[in-house]
C-alpha cells in the first residue's frame, strides 16, 4: 500500500500525510511540481521529526510516476461514483491524491484504475486532503489486513 500525492500545493497537508504514512508504516510518492520546496520549514514542522521514518520518492512528473508505478492506481476524488465503503481494496494499491485546489487532471483520472469517493454531507464541498488521505488509508489497511503492529 502506498500514498501518492499529485502536485502538492500546501507545505502543511504534505507534512500531515508524510506523518500519517510514517504512523501507519506506508511508503509516499510525490508527484512534481509542488506548490512549494520540498524542504519547506512549514511541511517540516507538519510531520515533525516523522518525516524521517517514511520512505518518500519524488518524481518529477506525472509521466515518471506512472513509468515507475507498481500496483493498481485508486485515485480518491469528489467526482468519483464508488463509495469507500463500497470498493475493495488490494495489498498493492497506491491511493492517489490530488492538488487541493483542483484536484486531477482528467488524463490522471482516466491512467487510474478506479476512483473512489468518501461520503460527505452534500452541503460541504470536500475534506481536506490529508484528512481525506487519512481515511482513504484506514479503510485501504482494514480491508487488506494491513494495519501496523
Amino acid at each position: 500500500m502506498r500514498l501518492a500525492l499529485y502536485q502538492p500545493e500546501i507545505p502543511g497537508n504534505v507534512g500531515a500525510m508524510l506523518r500519517l504514512a510514517a504512523c501507519l508504516q506506508v511508503e509516499v510518492d510525490i508527484i512534481e511540481p509542488c506548490g512549494f520546496a520540498l524542504s519547506d520549514a512549514r511541511m517540516r514542522r507538519a510531520g515533525m521529526d516523522y518525516i524521517d521514518h517514511v520512505s518518500i520518492t519524488r518524481h518529477p512528473d506525472w509521466f515518471a510516476f506512472l513509468n515507475s508505478a507498481v500496483g493498481r492506481l485508486v485515485l480518491l476524488s469528489t467526482k468519483a461514483s464508488t463509495m469507500l465503503h463500497d470498493f475493495v481494496f488490494e495489498e498493492g494499491d497506491v491511493l492517489l491524491l490530488g492538488r487541493e485546489s483542483a484536484g486531477v487532471p482528467d488524463a490522471v483520472r482516466d491512467a487510474c484504475a478506479a476512483t473512489v469517493r468518501i461520503p460527505i454531507d452534500p452541503a460541504v464541498r470536500s475534506l481536506n486532503v490529508a484528512i481525506a488521505a487519512g481515511i482513504g488509508l484506514a479503510e485501504a489497511l482494514r480491508q487488506t489486513g494491513r494495519w501496523p503492529q
